[in-house]
């Protein structure tokens, strides 16, 4: 008899990966494709054709249902509504037209949800039962787990750190709001950094030769070459971030926070200071206690992981 399957999709701001995984989370076959671009039916288009590759490689027939994991989509709806990094404005019923192209029950939550539920199934948190998972990507997303469950309020919003204002009448977001966590410590945040720091200032430092096109990868290239504006760049980073993190430890006492994205992998860059900012500002009670860890999925395997899971 052949093994019921599931297929997990994850919607991020720059790329969408999607894969067919069986029980013990084996991903059987997968793919990625850009996100941006077009309307949202156009994508959709271009989804359907890309997913019914690894469908028809893993074994169609097998697979039962599709998990997704995107910006602001809301696990009780369907839908997804305002997504800050996301190109298409407004309410979106995305598991019904996700649903209706590849002829699939379609059940979604946001992709840091997601990328949650695939850390504590398969990755390092499997056996906690309380924890955040921190996303560092185009934008900063948050999945907060507690007793084992994943919080999601009375209307499926819940956990979105990354719009908590981090700096009070600071940088304009995607969102609507000033300052918020996003704008501050995400890959997009870090290069807003450098190139305001660029503009307003005459330190020297190898960023200038790459000015006005800046990513997260040349700060960091920088820093591990021991640029000091770089490795300011990356403190003031880690110092917002570690901050918030202070206060998200307040709300559920985590026994664990877990990085993945682009700028996770920045390593001891990041997390020394993130640790150093965090310790200084957590209430006494939680002090050494807060693990730091970092994903030992690959970026786009987590969220696969963690969508597909819905399916179970």
């Amino acid at each position: 008899m052949n093994q019921p399957l599931a297929l997990g999709i994850d919607i991020g701001g720059t790329n969408t990966s999607y894969g067919v995984v069986d029980r013990r989370g084996r991903i059987l076959a997968k793919g990625s494709m850009a996100t941006k671009g077009g309307s949202v039916l156009e994508y959709i288009d271009n989804l359907k054709t890309e997913v019914n590759k690894v469908m028809d490689e893993a074994g169609r027939e097998n697979v039962i249902a599709a998990g997704v994991g995107a910006p602001n989509a809301n696990f009780f709806t369907g839908e997804i509504a305002y997504a800050a990094n996301l190109p298409w404005e407004g309410v979106i019923p995305l598991a019904k037209v996700i649903g209706e192209a590849l002829h699939l029950k379609v059940t979604i939550t946001n992709d840091a949800n997601a990328a949650a539920l695939g850390e504590m199934m398969y990755g390092a948190a499997k056996g906690m039962k309380d924890f955040i998972l921190i996303t560092l990507g185009t934008g900063v997303g948050s999945g907060f787990v507690a007793n084992g469950e994943l919080i999601y309020g009375h209307d499926g919003f819940a956990g979105e750190l990354g719009h908590v204002i981090a700096v009070r009448d600071g940088r304009k977001c995607g969102c609507g709001r000033n300052g918020c966590l996003e704008r501050y410590s995400s890959a997009t945040g870090i290069v807003i950094t450098a190139e305001e720091w660029l503009r307003d200032r005459k330190d020297e430092s190898m960023l200038r030769e790459q000015q006005g096109k800046l990513s997260a990868k040349m700060i960091h290239e920088a820093a591990e070459k021991g640029d000091k504006l770089a490795l300011e760049i990356f403190d003031f980073t880690a110092k917002i971030l570690g901050q918030s993190l202070a206060d998200a430890v307040a709300i559920t006492s985590p026994q664990a926070i877990i990085f993945f994205g682009g700028l996770a992998k920045s390593g001891p860059l990041l997390f020394n200071p993130v640790r150093k900012y965090l310790e200084e500002n957590v209430l006494r009670v939680f002090k050494n206690k807060i693990m730091l860890v970092q994903s030992d999925l690959p970026d786009s395997d987590a969220a696969i992981l963690g969508a597909s899971a819905l399916v179970w």
